[in-house]
């Protein structure tokens, strides 16, 4: 990015960038189309990747490129699963492929393991930004190309490169700007693409949505190449300031075991990433460690899992490994030991119990009126959490948090507080 964009970037960049494109005229000489994506995808990745924001010649030439990017956090995460993939095989020179490359966050992470990395972006645009951001950033030992990633072309994107390990991230976006999630519906077609492939790499790693049925995609991906059996060796959920960020699948060409559930917590600054990990039927062979109405006192800690543990459904697994009490069969609410906090605190929230009522109209309106603002969340009851927040009244906030729920088969409303 020559010197003059630079300045102007800087110049401008907290200026309000629909005035900067609607004043283009004043600046003939500035490319005002990639200062704005740059202004704004500067702002995006002061969060997103810290890293790179003190590098101001980085250059974002679209929005999506900066939307759509993986954050610091989840990258490391793909990174360390990676890192545990090559262990395996103990290449001399590991190499790692990523297929569809974008922004180029999950490739950065990639060489941060030493290994010779290949950027594939069929945009050229975006794959020009690309190297010209890594020879910024200083990476070397990194491959580029630009090429479509569809069936066929495998081999002449590799070209030579022989992968220890591919990655793919196929796009979630319709023709028309939907999301989708189904593998069918993904850009490239993963399940057209997989024997050339497996062919490629002994190893894949593909990010698909977290939105997706697990036990369809690893069902879909398995009957693709029906002569390996097993194939799918891990699913892994990936959870970042409480959301479930990704779903990373692992296939492993030479795999004919069970594949195991996996979850990750990547917060943003947290240099930790606790894990837990259950066997594929660990849900089928989990017996619930159910509560006593009353064990659920005031006092008592209340367990909500993340969306990242939910994701995976070890909700009786989760019970039986940890010793926790589910309040009921169906309500995923759990009674959590002191002694298990520290293991949980990081996969879930944790509320300390206050009170402790029947559900009713009376309570309803009583409760409503003593928190008048709290979050709400109606679990195994006869109505959503939007309904149970009208009936109480509340408005969002507040450190209080009422949960309707049951507590084996009596409906009750807890007043909890984190």
């Amino acid at each position: 990015m020559d010197d003059k964009l630079t300045a102007f970037i800087l110049e401008h960049e907290q200026d309000d960038t629909a005035r900067l494109l609607l004043g283009r005229s004043r600046w003939p000489d500035i490319d005002m189309d990639l200062a704005v994506h740059t202004i704004e995808g500067r702002r995006r990745i002061r969060t997103k990747v810290p890293a790179w924001y003190p590098a101001v010649s980085l250059r974002y030439p679209t929005r999506l490129c900066t939307e759509q990017c993986s954050s610091a956090a989840t990258a490391r995460c793909k990174a360390a699963l990676a890192a545990r993939i090559l262990a395996l095989s103990h290449p001399e020179h590991p190499r790692i492929a990523d297929l569809t490359g974008g922004l180029g966050v999950d490739a950065w992470a990639f060489a941060g393991l030493g290994a010779e990395v290949l950027h594939n972006e069929m945009d050229p645009v975006l794959s020009a930004a690309v190297r010209h951001n890594f020879q910024v950033l200083g990476l070397q030992h990194v491959v580029f190309r630009n090429a479509c990633t569809q069936p066929g072309a495998v081999a002449g994107i590799l070209d030579g490169f022989a992968p220890d390990l591919i990655f793919l991230d196929p796009a979630r976006r319709a023709s028309d700007g939907r999301k989708v999630f189904r593998l069918e519906d993904c850009q490239p077609d993963i399940l057209r693409l997989l024997p050339e492939l497996l062919e490629a790499a002994p190893h894949l790693l593909l990010k698909i949505s977290p939105m997706a049925d697990i036990s369809l995609i690893v069902k879909q991906l398995q009957e693709s190449v029906p002569e390996r059996s097993g194939l799918v060796r891990e699913v892994r959920t990936i959870g970042a300031d409480g959301e479930c960020k990704e779903l990373l699948l692992w296939l492993d060409r030479e795999w004919t075991g069970p594949h195991t559930l996996s979850v990750t917590v990547c917060d943003t600054g947290a240099d930790a990433m606790p894990e837990l990990s259950f066997a594929a039927d660990a849900e089928k062979s989990a017996v619930p460690v159910l509560a006593l109405p009353e064990e659920a006192k005031p006092g008592a800690l209340l367990f909500e899992p993340g969306k990242a543990l939910a994701k995976t459904g070890l909700f009786n697994a989760l019970s039986a490994r940890f010793g926790l009490p589910k309040l009921s069969r169906h309500t995923h609410l759990y009674l959590l030991p002191e002694d298990q906090e520290e293991a949980l605190a990081s996969f879930g929230k944790i509320y300390r119990i206050r009170e402790v009522h029947e559900l009713s109209g009376r309570t309803l309106k009583t409760l409503g009126k003593a928190w008048p603002q709290a979050d709400v969340t109606a679990r195994d009851i006869p109505m959503s959490s939007d309904e149970l927040r009208k009936r109480l009244g509340t408005r969002s906030g507040g450190s209080v948090h009422l949960f309707g729920c049951r507590i084996g088969a009596d409906p009750v409303l807890l007043v909890t507080q984190r």
